[in-house]
């Protein structure tokens, strides 16, 4: 029997155009994708070549400016982060959060290409290393953070970040339910007019930079 193609068989497959269960273009991902490599690769040199003083000061000064926008109380659940690649080390302002009774708490990344779960920090705890040897609380249940801080190499005048390229704030955050107030911190000349942004991409609600700039989303 002839076949004329039009008969038996399943539909295509179109799996390769969802990305976490929304609809891609291809082409578009591929180059935004491009895109944000390239500007990655840019704002990673700039951020080595800042200077071990310069990176002293910027981070007092993001602390500072960081404390007028997030005042941690008892019982208050904050999600930092533990400072790798030369992100900005808030180590000493976790510290100061955690004396005034808050929660700290680190991302720990249970599977890769999993949403993260929080655990909770304390100064002197017990840690090891976790996924790309980046330490982690060792033990706790996982929490939910009323409030996210998070490191960006860059961010956009929208407020949407770029990261080292994991995806796993996104993915996280877009899961919890209610969603936290989330922060950006990075040093200076990392804002780009936009990264083109994603269906799956969160907006952060500010931005935070060391030279004392602060960007709400509007």
């Amino acid at each position: 029997m002839e076949d004329d193609g039009d008969s038996g068989g399943s539909d295509p497959c179109m799996a390769h155009l969802l990305v976490d269960g929304n609809p891609v273009d291809p082409a578009t991902m591929r180059d935004v994708a491009r895109f944000r490599s390239a500007e990655r690769a840019r704002l990673m040199d700039a951020r080595r070549s800042i200077s071990t003083p310069q990176r002293a000061a910027m981070t007092t000064k993001l602390s500072q400016t960081l404390e007028t926008i997030v005042a941690p109380e008892q019982g208050m659940r904050i999600a930092a982060y533990w400072p790798i690649r030369g992100e900005p080390d808030l180590r000493d302002w976790m510290g100061r959060a955690h004396d005034a009774g808050a929660n700290v708490l680190l991302p720990v990344v249970v599977k890769k290409n999993a949403p993260l779960i929080f655990r909770d920090w304390s100064p002197g705890c017990a840690m090891e290393r976790g996924v790309w040897n980046i330490p982690v609380p060792a033990k706790g249940e996982a929490m939910r953070p009323d409030v996210v801080i998070s490191p960006l190499l860059g961010a956009d005048e929208a407020c949407f970040r770029l990261g080292n390229g994991g995806g796993y704030y996104d993915r996280t955050l877009a899961r919890i339910d209610p969603m936290p107030k989330v922060i950006g911190v990075g040093f200076v000349d990392c804002i780009i007019s936009t990264i083109f942004p994603m269906p799956w991409d969160v907006p952060m609600d500010t931005v935070v930079l060391a030279d004392g700039s602060v960007c709400h989303r509007s």
